[in-house]
């Protein structure tokens, strides 16, 4: 099967999973400043998710662009990464609406760590598929950026029970590890590598 129906399904979830974000912003009741103050939560909330999100999709995008084609696991691998990304807009909405309490900024955390690990596994999926001497395999390696990632989330989820900003930042850390999609697959992609 061509990888091109994989793309566009997985692009039109992403878009659907940001739109469900975006409905649940509500405006706040009043036009001064102080009604804008108090709904800042939801909106720091979803601006976090969002960047999340886009990540999640340009980084999709740069480890798929190397896929001639894809099997039965690849696909499965990929609906698992959309069902754990689906989740996010919940866990967004939960923690914005409690103002960054602990267990909802450890359920956030969850609702990013099992992305990472759904991330994970769908690119061992593609190399299992490919090949060991394929462009993914050569490009990323073991992955250590994806372990160090997963483990930076457990860290963040454990800590979000005693210290939620501190947790919000480790979050943070891992949005700006995976900001720049990933330079070795970037650099296949573009031929330099």
């Amino acid at each position: 099967m061509e990888k091109d129906r994989l793309l566009a399904f997985s692009d039109g979830v992403i878009a659907v999973i940001i739109t469900i974000m975006v409905l649940e912003l509500k405006a706040p009741h009043g036009a001064e400043w102080a009604d804008l103050a108090k709904v800042w939560p939801t909106l720091l909330s979803y601006v976090m998710s969002f960047v999340y999100i886009a990540i999640y999709w340009n980084n999709h995008h740069h480890l798929l662009h190397l896929l001639e084609k894809v099997n039965g696991a690849i696909l499965w691998a990929n609906m698992h990464l959309l069902f754990w990304l689906s989740l996010v807009p919940f866990a967004t909405d939960w923690m914005g609406e409690n103002h960054f309490a602990a267990l909802p900024v450890a359920v956030y955390g969850a609702a990013l760590a099992m992305p990472a690990v759904a991330f994970y596994v769908l690119g061992r999926t593609i190399i299992a598929f490919e090949g060991p001497g394929s462009e993914l395999a050569k490009a990323i390696g073991d992955d250590i950026k994806a372990r160090v990632s997963i483990l930076i989330y457990l860290v963040g989820i454990a800590t979000a029970l005693w210290q939620p900003v501190i947790a919000c930042a480790l979050y943070a850390v891992v949005a700006v590890i995976w900001f720049v999609p990933d330079r070795r697959i970037e650099e296949k992609v573009d031929g330099v590598g």
